[in-house]
């Protein structure tokens, strides 16, 4: 989520069953028809599902493994199959696995298979859900809209709503505001763990009216667009509507919008502008895996947020041809330098997270301080190019750190001192796996 400096940086704890460590297994009696596998170096749970067709639940459960379902080289592993008991089919019947492919959110994968992020992650163990990388084997839960109960089916069927599919340069909160709904209840429509990550093509529930009569009268009030009133602001010398946007909590795009502006450049002193009501719906949320960040650091992570909103960017190709250059300028190689911006942003400049994690790099401002005294100069991380530039410089400095890559990578996620005094957090692990898997493809 964010280049840390040398300084330990928590993060949430984040990984999934297919990322399993070959070092452990209990052992279990085999049923009947039941596949026996000796687990070699290299082997995952995730994997022997996958070559056996049986499922990570069916294994965990017919291994009595722990929740990290660890097994061990040398050991025999009693796989699943379609010839096990009753009991144990009714497992694998309820479940699906899926394997993650680049571009993927785990917003889409909950969409295209009928369930939610929230019951993704749960049934994945997963504590970040926006940390899901290329190979790695999700278990879809009961078939998703199948294990529906009769009632809750019913309930969904009388739900009138609409979708809309992301387009380049959108916002959650100008689709909220585009459709008289909040950013809060599109968020919690999509089950979205962080408000201010969508993609383009994402195809987003907008919240809409119950069919059904008995629920008319209590739905019908909330249905309707939200009346807001908006304030006014009135324009002073030196002022940019970028500025007063960011001072509002809102965007350019949106100000322009609610005062019929045809340049938005093109503002006068002693001007009134509508401030729409819903401007202060935060850009950014305070809370994301779990975890609520303090007030001042997520009131700075919107400012940074409105002015990205309010800036032209480069396109995302663009960003990465900035990545591969500036690495290369560096001595830091430019597939690892891809791999972390991906991770992070998906090479987009206008990411800013909960921490206050800035831009393609997600670098934070104390980091970037680290950074600015390594270029010789203050950059500015809401800078493309700076953005990319501390990025980097950050990575070579963990590179001349560590001797092993896997251990710079860990120590941009979580901080060198961190890795140093006390190893990889367990989500670090799913982090390193991702980013090298991800170096593999911008080889």
């Amino acid at each position: 989520m964010a280049a840390t400096s040398p300084l330990a940086q928590t993060r949430p704890a984040a990984t999934t069953a297919a990322l399993a460590t070959v070092v452990g297994l209990a052992s279990a009696s085999p049923a009947l028809a039941d596949e026996q596998h000796r687990v070699q170096p290299g082997d995952t749970v995730s994997a022997l599902a996958d070559r056996y067709g049986s499922t990570i639940p069916a294994i965990v459960a017919a291994n009595d493994l722990d929740t990290r379902a660890t097994i061990y080289v040398g050991t025999t592993v009693t796989v699943p199959n379609g010839s096990t008991t009753a009991a144990r089919s009714s497992v694998t019947s309820l479940s699906a696995t899926y394997t993650v492919k680049a571009g993927d959110t785990l917003s889409e994968i909950a969409h295209r298979h009928g369930t939610t992020v929230a019951t993704l992650a749960r049934d994945n163990r997963l504590a970040n859900a926006s940390l899901i990388f290329p190979g790695q084997r999700l278990t879809i839960g009961g078939g998703g809209q199948a294990q529906q109960s009769p009632a809750r089916a019913a309930t969904t069927s009388t739900r009138s709503s609409t979708s809309y599919t992301v387009k380049a340069g959108d916002t959650l909160s100008e689709i909220a505001h585009r459709h008289g709904t909040t950013v809060a209840s599109l968020a919690k429509a999509n089950t979205l763990a962080n408000a201010s990550l969508i993609t383009i093509g994402q195809r987003l529930t907008i919240p809409g009216t119950s069919a059904t009569p008995a629920r008319s009268t209590a739905t019908s009030t909330r249905s309707a667009p939200r009346a807001t009133t908006p304030t006014y602001y009135t324009v002073k010398a030196g002022d940019t509507l970028a500025a007063i946007a960011q001072r509002h909590g809102t965007t350019v795009a949106t100000l322009a919008r609610q005062n019929s502006l045809a340049n938005a450049s093109l503002i006068r002193i002693g001007q009134r502008l509508a401030v729409p009501g819903d401007a202060t719906e935060p850009l950014v949320g305070s809370t994301f895996a779990g975890r609520t960040y303090a007030s001042e650091v997520v009131r700075a992570a919107n400012q940074n947020k409105a002015v990205l909103l309010s800036r032209t960017v480069p396109s995302r190709e663009k960003m990465q041809d900035i990545i591969v250059a500036t690495a290369r300028q560096h001595g830091v190689d430019p597939a690892l330098a891809q791999a972390i911006s991906y991770q992070e942003s998906g090479f987009d400049m206008r990411a800013v997270s909960p921490a206050n994690a800035v831009g393609v790099m997600q670098v934070i401002p104390t980091s970037g301080e680290w950074a600015s005294d390594m270029a010789g100069r203050r950059l500015d991380l809401l800078d493309p190019r700076d953005n990319v530039l501390a990025g980097v410089l950050i990575l070579r400095a963990l590179d001349r750190t560590f001797t092993s890559v896997d251990d710079a990578i860990a120590g941009y996620y979580q901080g060198a001192a961190a890795v140093i005094d006390h190893g990889y957090h367990y989500d670090t692990v799913g982090y390193v796996a991702s980013v090298k898997a991800l170096m593999s493809r911008f080889r």
